[in-house]
């Protein structure tokens, strides 16, 4: 976000209303006639599983999509948060679907925009939204009726408790997120290698009491789901289909679909992974960690499709806080273009393997080079944005100092916009003032035998210069 706190196309109201307007009518024109749309497939599955569980009687996994193979893959306690469909009609169905993920992508970009997100104003949004809406693991999970983003607000929420030190209920998200879908369970591994065994404890007693009460309210479907349908991926998809796109669907496309090398590379990606994550987490930097962990989670599981690319959000997040807009804006463009959709029929030789598994490189290159902990530039414009807010004003007694030569002072938009982009988040807590180590006497009190007044006091304190 804090690329676009720059001027950005035209500077009047009336030219950024027109340019707004504009980009509207084209996403919308471009979403509506996409061939890729995917007519809420996976909302047809919830829908018509919780129909025929609740109303007809049947069985939630023996539930199949008329005419297809496809149906219900989660575990049970998914089952039990669907129910709400089932007194409504589809299109009502269909405008819940569409509600709820907007308002969970509402929830992301606010926690990924951090405190400074009232800055970027109307414009700005607006731009975003439209760049967004071009995203295509975004307009797949809207076009599916997907959850995935809603795991995502989910575990976000717990990713922004933490980092505001209020982590008494931090977790609880993660559980569910966990219940709902296996996948967000890497997120306790998270709160594991970071040492927050409460909010480990807490996520894993949420994730269990959610299952515990699907096991309740259907112990048959509990049975079969842990028993078989867990374990039996031919359920979900082929692994060779182009839309999968994790290491799992690499290898099935070479046509190796033995377990040794894919547990092989799953293990070292989660070596990766944890050290990764350790350094970002060492370095206070939660929203890092969260990220590497949601390009983790997409690779080692044996199917990932497209849509669920919508973890690799916060990973871009992190791109722009780290000044680095340009590689991206690349990333986030080639995640625009369908390109793995060339290959639909077959990837053959180097081009097929290369491209249809365009996605798996990019989430791959996310978990190896993505910036954890703060630039060195921002580090340094923190320290002296600390020092300039914590120095006392000029006065005739004790006038200002003078600026060392070369060093310049940061202009108060610079030091709002490191605020705004957690730039200081490492600083947290440091005092660039003085201390009581810093003082000739030890002490931050005058001496009582001479009394001073408020001027003279003022001019006897020393600012401690930043290191």
């Amino acid at each position: 976000m804090s690329a676009l706190t720059g001027p950005i196309g035209p500077r009047t109201r009336r030219g950024r209303l027109l340019l707004v307007l504009v980009l509207v009518a084209s996403v919308t024109v471009f979403t509506a006639t996409v061939p890729l749309l995917r007519d809420f497939f996976d909302l047809r599955v919830y829908y018509g599983t919780v129909h025929t569980w609740v109303r007809h009687g049947g069985r939630i996994y023996d539930y199949h999509v008329p005419g297809t193979a496809y149906g219900f893959t989660y575990p049970p306690f998914a089952a039990l948060t669907m129910l709400p469909l089932a007194p409504l009609g589809r299109t009502a169905a269909i405008t819940l679907s569409l509600v709820i993920n907007l308002a969970a992508l509402a929830v992301v970009l606010r926690i990924l925009a951090g405190a400074g997100w009232r800055r970027h104003g109307w414009y700005r949004w607006a731009l975003l939204l439209c760049l967004l809406a071009l995203f295509e693991p975004l307009r797949d999970t809207f076009s599916f009726g997907q959850v995935n983003l809603v795991l995502l607000a989910l575990v976000l929420a717990d990713s922004r408790l933490l980092a505001t030190g209020r982590g008494r209920w931090a977790g609880a998200g993660i559980g569910l997120a966990a219940a709902v879908k296996l996948t967000p369970a890497l997120f306790i591994g998270l709160l594991l290698i970071a040492g927050r065994r409460r909010a480990a404890g807490v996520a894993t007693a949420v994730a269990v009491a959610a299952t515990a009460l699907a096991a309740w309210a259907d112990p048959r479907a509990s049975r079969y789901y842990w028993t078989e349908a867990l374990w039996d991926t031919s359920r979900v998809g082929r692994l060779d289909y182009v839309s999968n796109q994790s290491l799992q669907g690499v290898l099935a496309r070479l046509g190796d679909t033995g377990r040794p090398l894919w547990a092989t590379l799953v293990l070292l990606t989660l070596c990766v992974w944890a050290w990764r994550t350790r350094r970002a987490v060492t370095a206070g930097d939660w929203t890092a960690a969260f990220a590497l962990t949601g390009a983790a989670a997409c690779l080692v599981s044996p199917i990932t499709w497209v849509h669920h690319l919508v973890w690799l959000l916060p990973s871009f997040a992190v791109l722009v806080r780290a000044g680095r807009p340009r590689i991206a804006g690349a990333l986030y463009a080639v995640l625009c273009t369908s390109v793995v959709w060339l290959w639909y029929d077959g990837a053959s030789g180097v081009g097929g393997f290369l491209g249809s598994n365009a996605y798996t490189w990019i989430t791959l290159g996310l978990l190896l080079g993505l910036p954890t902990g703060q630039s060195r530039a921002s580090l340094r414009l923190a320290r002296r944005c600390s020092a300039t807010v914590k120095a006392p004003a000029p006065s005739p007694e004790s006038p200002a100092t003078t600026a060392v030569r070369g060093q310049s002072t940061p202009s108060p938009g610079a030091c709002d916009a490191a605020a705004a982009t957690g730039a200081a988040g490492g600083l947290a807590g440091r005092d660039f003032t003085r201390s009581p180590s810093s003082e000739p006497t030890g002490s931050t009190r005058p001496a009582a035998s001479k009394p001073q007044s408020s001027s003279s006091r003022a001019s006897s304190y020393t600012v401690k210069p930043p290191p």
